[in-house]
């Protein structure tokens, strides 16, 4: 009788220490990434403001201090998220980096992502304008008669003169796109870091002259500057080395070398078929779903 009263016991034991097993296995993880709920929270005011703070630090020399985009970073302002829109997802970018782009990781802690979460959802993202065109003809533009690709590259494809656009969708509202087509001149794109500037401030495109010691002129864009020499790449996209000291002038102009497209060169609606096929590249594919593209 006490043999089958201690078998009862362990088996009671056993019984209750399977179910806490079971209920650990279950349980899930607290892992920064998975401890945030898959739907926007609403965050308060407090946290917003905190938010801001903290973006502002680690986050607006890339993304711009209003979040609407910098040299590197794209606008966090448009609702579409490249990389997923949960909070869950933008925690896991935020701390993690994503791999193959310039986005690093980051060592925050919890509280401080989640107030930069906080922010960008205080941020509500303008109403998608329509722009009625069709993003066919606009590719068949783009890459064809508009020139577009001779100085701009799209997954690997194009020139190499003005900025990448294969995720400029992702990361570019449809007014700052219509006013680069329209007026490149009035707010410069930016590309590459120049590695001589402690900051990692991007270089604009503006457009560069140098003025050899023969008198040649080789006008371009910068690729990297410093006191001593600067690395141009030129309208025919050929790379150029100098050093100062061997050159008459090195003359930068605040001025785009992308030419303005008025309606006489570009229709409303061709640039509406143009802006229908850069609002797909690089987009959330949940967002694209969303929009029925």
């Amino acid at each position: 009788m006490q043999s089958v009263q201690k078998v009862s016991n362990t088996a009671g034991v056993l019984t209750r220490v399977a179910l806490v097993a079971t209920l650990l296995w279950q349980a899930p993880v607290a892992t920064a990434a998975g401890a945030h709920p898959t739907r926007p929270h609403a965050a308060k005011s407090a946290d917003v403001a905190e938010g801001r703070s903290a973006f502002r630090t680690n986050c607006a020399p890339c993304h711009g201090l209003a979040a609407r985009g910098g040299g590197r970073g794209p606008d966090l302002t448009s609702g579409n998220w490249a990389h997923g829109g949960t909070d869950a997802e933008i925690f896991r970018t935020i701390t993690l980096g994503v791999p193959g782009t310039e986005m690093p990781a980051n060592a925050l802690d919890d509280a401080e992502v989640r107030s930069i979460i906080g922010y960008l959802r205080s941020l509500a993202p303008p109403a998608r304008p329509v722009i009625g065109g069709d993003a066919g003809r606009g590719q068949r533009l783009f890459e064809g008669s508009a020139g577009c690709m001779n100085c701009h590259m799209v997954g690997g494809r194009g020139g190499r003169l003005g900025p990448d656009l294969s995720r400029v969708g992702a990361g570019r509202a449809v007014a700052y796109l219509t006013e680069s087509i329209r007026e490149p001149d009035k707010e410069l794109t930016t590309g590459a870091s120049d590695p001589n500037n402690h900051y990692g401030l991007p270089l604009p495109y503006d457009t560069v002259t140098v003025v050899t010691a023969t008198g040649e002129r080789i006008v371009g864009v910068a690729r990297n500057e410093d006191t001593y020499s600067v690395q141009l790449l030129a309208v025919d996209q050929s790379v150029h080395c100098f050093l100062k000291k061997d050159v008459r002038q090195v003359i930068h102009e605040r001025k785009s070398l992308m030419p303005a497209y008025p309606e006489s060169a570009l229709s409303t609606a061709q640039l509406n078929d143009v802006l229908a096929y850069l609002v797909t590249l690089g987009r959330d594919r949940h967002a694209a779903v969303k929009d029925g593209r």
